[in-house]
């Protein structure tokens, strides 16, 4: 990538500006969320892979998107209260932003740019598509929303084993 993704300008859900700085060497999946998706139960899954992996080095990030078919209708304070009730989320949320398209987030740019999809298609096609990011920041691997987060644990499991 030509910049790097953790000096990258974020809105945390609580709506505070940051940057991905905090995650520097560790591996990270950067999931594009919605409350009333057909994939939202991917949030348990999600949650269990952030539970395992985070004490060696391992985070998920979810970022709320509205951009497929207005799945992701509430304010962050909605969405916050969402996955916290019906999910036990605890893993780092982040504001709704666009990942397609001219207002598409500068993080959803460089993540697709990095690692395109089928055919060479940059396009996100839905919701919970998800990027690994290894511990130097670099793109690894794109799923597609379909692949469930359990089916991620041996690239996870690669990716944390790499040297840091």
């Amino acid at each position: 990538m030509t910049e790097s993704i953790y000096a990258i300008p974020v809105r945390t859900i609580d709506g505070a500006s940051t940057t991905l700085e905090a995650y520097r060497g560790q591996v990270l999946l950067v999931v594009n969320v919605a409350s009333k998706c057909g994939f939202t139960p991917q949030y348990d899954g999600l949650e269990k892979l952030h539970r395992k992996y985070a004490a060696r080095g391992f985070a998920v990030l979810g970022f709320p998107c509205n951009q497929f078919g207005a799945q992701e209708p509430g304010d962050e304070a909605e969405i916050k209260a969402f996955c916290s009730t019906s999910f036990d989320v605890t893993f780092p949320m982040f504001a709704k932003l666009a990942v397609n398209g001219g207002d598409a987030h500068p993080l959803y740019v460089a993540l697709k740019k990095a690692r395109p999809g089928v055919l060479g298609t940059e396009a996100i096609k839905w919701n919970f598509t998800k990027f690994l990011v290894g511990r130097d920041g670099q793109v690894l691997e794109r799923y597609a929303p379909n692949d469930k987060p359990e089916s991620l644990e041996k690239d996870i499991e690669a990716a944390l084993g790499a040297a840091t």
